[in-house]
C-alpha cells in the first residue's frame, strides 16, 4: 500500500482551464486524462490525500467511483459542502483544517508557514502554478496537479526529491 497526494483537480470545471493555462482541447479531455493518470499510478488498496478544490461540484460520487484509491479530502477554498456530503459521495474522511502525518507533515490546501528551525514541511495545493512559489524546498511540496503532470504523487517521490535536492 502506497500514499499519493494530489491538490486542486477542479473536475468539470471549465474556467480552471482558462485560469491555469491547461493543455487540454476540453473539460472533459481534462477530466478523462486526470482520472487515466490517476488510476495509473493509484492502486484500489493505496491512500490518496486530495489536498483540497477537488471539483465536480454535484457530481463528486461520479468522479470518486471511478478513482482508484482511498480517499481522503482536506477541504480547500472550493470545496464548500457540509464534511458528511463528501463522505456520502466517497471520501474515507474530510477534514476542515490541515493535518498532521507522521508527526512532521503538515497537509493542507493552503500553504502554511515553515521555516528551517519547525519540526514540520508542508505539502499543500492551492497555488497552481504560480511562479511565487516554488515546486519543492527542504520543508514544503506544491502538490498543485499543474507541477504534478496532473497525476497524484506518490509519498516516497516527495521524500525522495527532497533529499536528493537537500
Amino acid at each position: 500500500m502506497a500514499t499519493f497526494f494530489i491538490a486542486d483537480t477542479h473536475f468539470s470545471e471549465e474556467n480552471i482551464m482558462k485560469y491555469e493555462n491547461r493543455p487540454f482541447a476540453s473539460v472533459e479531455d481534462m477530466d478523462e486524462q486526470m482520472i487515466e493518470r490517476w488510476n495509473a499510478r493509484v492502486c484500489e488498496e493505496d491512500l490518496i490525500y486530495v489536498l483540497g478544490d477537488f471539483g465536480a461540484t454535484g457530481r463528486e460520487q461520479e468522479y470518486l467511483s471511478r478513482l482508484n484509491g482511498n480517499k481522503y479530502l482536506v477541504k480547500g477554498n472550493h470545496d464548500v459542502e457540509e464534511n458528511e456530503y463528501y463522505r456520502k459521495a466517497g471520501f474515507q474522511e474530510v477534514y476542515d483544517c490541515p493535518i498532521l502525518l507522521e508527526s512532521f507533515w503538515i497537509l493542507s490546501h493552503e500553504p502554511q508557514y515553515v521555516n528551517e528551525n519547525m519540526p514540520y514541511a508542508n505539502l499543500f495545493g492551492h497555488v497552481h502554478n504560480s511562479p511565487l512559489f516554488k515546486d519543492f524546498s527542504r520543508q514544503h511540496y506544491c502538490v498543485s496537479v499543474e507541477r504534478t503532470e496532473f497525476a497524484p504523487i506518490s509519498f516516497e517521490e516527495v521524500k525522495r526529491c527532497i533529499k536528493d535536492r537537500f
